[in-house]
């Protein structure tokens, strides 16, 4: 089929090195093929340092600060792009080739408004008029699904979530109808709801537009919905390449057959470790008591803008308790309540059993201490002027008194305990991967030797791979320390893998918490079911089956509305009790000991509705076979 559309890109042995300290060449891309034709979505796969990310940016003819291009061509339309003279570069980058980056925080500049930034590629390259760009900029936050999308242009990128800021930044790349995407891993900091969203918008622009992209990602079950090609990399060289379906379901290389073993699998009970009691203490390690808070100041004892409400959460000793959702729910402004970074309106914190200070700045050193906060970015929660022993010295000067070599020695040690090498102390964090900045990243927060550690998205960024990697040292940790976790992240796999308990947040309210592996097996509440159905499985086609069943059953493109009064879900819900669930708080059902429902509906109608929904995705299975597709388990 490829053959018969339009070359759009070519490129042909391309091969990309460095210089080492000895002035010696280092290859990094390899002689690497491929093309990409219009109306097409070539995906580039990988594991952390494969050469994905150096290969896309070599379609805008840059490479990063110490490669430079040895050999081989890039060719848009036939013409070679490395040859280009720089004012024909300059007008390609934003202009015919657009780059979508991974880190939506670091892309966007804090002190313009978000609609300025959107805009300011199409204006500057001459492809739309100011009022046309304005126009474009809109009609792409309602087609990404963005809250209040004719005013959220006017505001600053701090005051958006972090799944809305990657959402806006797809809508900064389309905004000029580029001919040629570079997608570099742009669903990865989503929810899996707001995932399906972006990735049908990405589908349907392609299509509708008959332009093309280079999809980048290390997430397989994405590359399944998206991809027409795949190209297979390791250390800089083409393993394998083929069609999508031959790809996924036939790989021949055994790099390609081990990246499919350790592709995400779908959230199930007993996925996770079997905790043990080592550590266990008669009280809770933290815990969050009929809390409510929000954004803007407090007026009558409630926030003006609320987020959070009437939360309950405790956390035991040793224990990892997950809190899921989808953007904006809530999840980070719970963890910074906990860290006295916002003070509720009203309800308490308790750590070991006494009531905490609602701000840090009335915690005593100690308190402090016990809970630490791990930052969803690396990219800008790292000092980028610092050492990286200068980082991870500071906590262990500042609680512990700890200078010198005494400090020097226990920087080494938490290192090792991150599996870095002793000697990343004298490298700054820009000289680091992905996973190694986010390792330095709970090296800091371990450096304090907390009893709680507030893991905000902290896998959200790195490959499966490396990501495995870090969930293991959690655990280890765990194991060995005691410390106890609060987990926030959109990822119910790697939540079902790690956490002891389940905490399901949506519009700032917990619909449903207990153990894993009964949150995982039905019934479940009707959101808690959105979500783990959301989650992209191996199969081509899936996204289209979901979306229809999702379209037909639960509505999902109407947006997330906080409510004051019924279930915030009412508006969502395929099981909506008119007159009823708008109206009224949901009550609370128990189902086990510790695992809680907050719905209208009955824990047998919840039952009946999981039965229909299993009937209705054997059907879709059922085409797939008679259409032979295969369906990857």
């Amino acid at each position: 089929m490829a053959e018969d559309k339009e070359k759009l890109f070519e490129i042909e042995g391309l091969r990309i090195s460095a210089k080492n300290d000895e002035g010696e060449e280092v290859k990094i891309v390899k002689g690497v093929d491929f093309n990409i034709h219009k109306g097409e979505v070539v995906a580039l796969i990988g594991e952390s340092g494969s050469g994905k990310t150096t290969i896309s940016l070599a379609t805008l003819a840059y490479t990063k600060p110490g490669l430079y291009f040895s050999g081989g061509e890039c060719r848009l339309f036939g013409k070679d792009v490395l040859s280009m003279s720089p004012v024909e570069q300059r007008d390609l980058r934003g202009g015919n080739v657009a780059y979508l980056a991974q880190s939506a925080a670091a892309t966007f500049n804090p002190a313009i408004t978000i609609n300025e930034q959107v805009t300011e590629a199409a204006v500057l390259h001459g492809r739309l008029t100011q009022e046309e760009a304005n126009e474009r900029a809109i009609e792409l936050y309602h087609a990404l699904e963005l809250p209040d999308a004719d005013r959220i242009g006017y505001r600053y990128p701090h005051q958006v979530s972090g799944g809305q800021l990657q959402r806006l930044m797809a809508a900064m790349a389309l905004c000029g109808k580029p001919d040629l995407m570079v997608l570099d891993e742009p669903t990865t900091a989503l929810d899996v709801t707001t995932q399906i969203e972006v990735l049908k918008a990405f589908k349907k622009v392609i299509r509708e537009q008959n332009s093309a992209a280079i999809y980048v990602t290390h997430d397989l079950a994405v590359v399944a919905q998206v991809a027409d090609h795949i190209v297979v990399l390791y250390a800089g060289e083409v393993m394998e390449q083929g069609s999508a379906d031959q790809i996924i379901n036939n790989p021949q290389h055994a790099y390609t057959k081990r990246l499919m073993a350790a592709a995400r699998p779908k959230p199930t009970s007993g996925m996770g470790e079997a905790v043990t009691n080592e550590h266990h203490r008669d009280i809770d390690n933290i815990e969050v008591k009929d809390m409510t808070a929000g954004y803007g100041g407090i007026v009558d004892g409630e926030p003006v803008v609320p987020i959070l409400r009437d939360i309950n959460v405790s956390v035991r000793n040793g224990h990892v308790v997950g809190v899921i959702g989808e953007s904006g729910c809530g999840k980070s402004t719970l963890a910074r309540v906990m860290a006295g970074m916002l003070p509720p309106a009203r309800g308490d914190v308790i750590l070991d059993g006494k009531k905490l200070e609602g701000s840090l700045k009335n915690r005593s050193l100690e308190e402090l201490q016990k809970v630490q906060f791990v930052f969803q970015m690396a990219d800008t929660a790292l000092n980028p002027k610092q050492l990286i022993g200068n980082i991870i010295g500071r906590p262990l000067e500042f609680y512990h008194g700890l200078t010198g070599k005494e400090k020097h020695k226990k920087v080494s040690e938490i290192l090792e305990m991150v599996e870095l090498p002793p000697a990343f102390a004298s490298r700054y964090p820009m000289e680091l991967s992905g996973g190694q900045k986010q390792r330095i990243n709970l090296a800091r927060s371990l450096a304090a030797n907390p009893e709680v550690m507030l893991c905000d998205e902290v896998t959200s960024a790195l490959d499966s791979i490396v990501g495995a990697n870090v969930i293991k040292l959690l655990t280890d940790l765990r194991n060995k320390t005691g410390v106890s976790f609060v987990f926030i992240s959109h990822d119910l796999s790697t939540v079902a893998s790690f956490a002891d308990e389940i905490v399901v947040l949506y519009a700032g309210r917990v619909v449903e918490q207990g153990p894993v592996n009964d949150v995982l097996d039905p019934p479940f509440h009707p959101y808690t079911r959105l979500l783990i159905s959301s989650v992209p499985e191996m199969r081509i086609g899936w996204l289209e089956d979901t979306m229809q069943k999702r379209e037909m059953a639960v509505g999902i493109a109407r947006g997330v509305e906080i409510t004051r009064r019924g279930c915030p879900f009412y508006n969502r819900c395929p099981m909506a009790i008119e007159g009823t669930c708008e109206m009224d708080t949901p009550p609370l059902r128990q189902l086990k000991e510790g695992h809680e429902i907050h719905c209208h509906q009955t824990i047998e109608a919840l039952e009946e509705a999981e039965r229909e929904a299993q009937q209705i995705l054997h059907g879709y299975e059922k085409i797939g076979e008679d259409d032979q597709i295969p369906t990857a388990h």
